[in-house]
């Protein structure tokens, strides 16, 4: 059976109800939430009877300039249906998320992987620190600002 995509807007809908003011706007394959509800929509998302989203293929950050999205992507495995979770993070100085490790043990090295490269931390992660560079390198290289 092959994966297929799980509409944003049903992924949001269902948020709404379940987890109020977390949903910032949605589209045919993502739901952009607030930094704040994360944990909280990950936890409806893998005890929805619906679709539980039981598996994260990745997490991953992208550069904006004026913002950086944190990328997570998710798929049912009972359901074969995947969505795609989003969270924007403004500035460019101090950013910090939840980590998912509790949830998906997966992550670790992920977010060690993020935060190494792109320096966004994860609060209440295990064992935040470099994964590729040396502690002590200064910056993280994959940030356009980066020099």
């Amino acid at each position: 059976m092959a994966l297929t995509d799980l509409h944003g807007d049903i992924v949001a809908d269902k948020l709404s109800g379940s987890v109020p003011d977390s949903v910032e706007k949605s589209d045919l394959r993502n739901v952009w939430i607030k930094s704040e509800k994360l944990i909280e929509v990950c936890q409806f998302l893998m005890s929805e009877d619906d679709f539980r989203m039981d598996y994260l293929n990745a997490v991953t950050a992208v550069d904006f300039i004026d913002h950086f999205d944190v990328i997570y992507q998710l798929t049912s495995t009972s359901t074969q249906q995947r969505v795609t979770i989003r969270v924007s993070l403004t500035g460019r100085d101090n950013l910090q998320i939840d980590s998912v490790t509790k949830l998906w043990g997966g992550a670790n090295l992920q977010e060690r992987e993020i935060w190494d490269l792109m320096g966004i931390k994860f609060t209440g992660h295990p064992n935040m620190k470099r994964l590729l560079l040396w502690e002590g390198f200064e910056g993280h290289p994959l940030r356009k600002d980066f020099l």
